[in-house]
């Protein structure tokens, strides 16, 4: 399996039909996507229930941004092949289904086999700023695992490349990630 980890978004079916969007990092074994999602995790979930998935490669990064700031609701579209769906501004998807399932107490491991891939629109590559948003939108997953310094100087460095080359759909990821941060801390002051 090969150790690079490429920042996607997965959509899955929940057992009621629901879309569920969220940003993950995948890694590729050959042909095979895997997936190693935290428990707790409706994605996990939903691949354990329905056997499918989506990858999504996207450029807009508020898609990121907007899924951990609790903004998950993003236009999708039905998938070709398996149930459930795509995102409408996905670049490609890659439908896919389960192969195998290794458990974890953390951390399951759930390798996919790709059943349909389609190509949606022209990579044109990464600005700064949304390499930025992308890894700031890690950081904020993990707020409550990480000390209040960490996040402000890796926050600090990355807003350098948000100032350089953010167009208006990076700022406006980069204030969501922001808000989140700073209605993290009241929450912590308030406790």
């Amino acid at each position: 399996m090969n150790d690079v980890i490429f920042e996607t978004v997965v959509t899955t079916q929940s057992p009621q039909g629901r879309a569920h969007v969220a940003p993950m990092g995948v890694r590729y074994a050959g042909e095979r996507v895997v997936l190693m999602p935290f428990r707790p995790s409706a994605t996990l979930d939903n691949i354990l229930a329905g056997g499918h998935a989506v990858l999504n490669v996207v450029t807009d990064t508020r898609v990121f941004a907007g899924c951990v700031t609790g903004r998950r609701d993003w236009p999708v579209l039905p998938a070709e092949k398996v149930p459930g769906a795509r995102l409408a501004c996905a670049l490609s998807h890659v439908e896919l289904r389960l192969a195998e399932h290794r458990e974890d107490p953390q951390r399951p491991v759930l390798t996919m086999e790709r059943v349909h891939e389609a190509q949606h629109g022209r990579f044109p590559g990464f600005n700064r700023a949304q390499a930025a948003v992308i890894e700031a939108a890690v950081l904020v997953s993990r707020l409550h695992m990480l000390p209040a310094h960490k996040i402000d100087t890796e926050m600090h460095y990355l807003q350098i490349a948000v100032e350089k080359t953010a167009g208006p759909a990076e700022r406006e990821a980069w204030s969501w990630l922001l808000e989140a941060i700073a209605a993290h801390r009241l929450r912590r002051v308030a406790a």
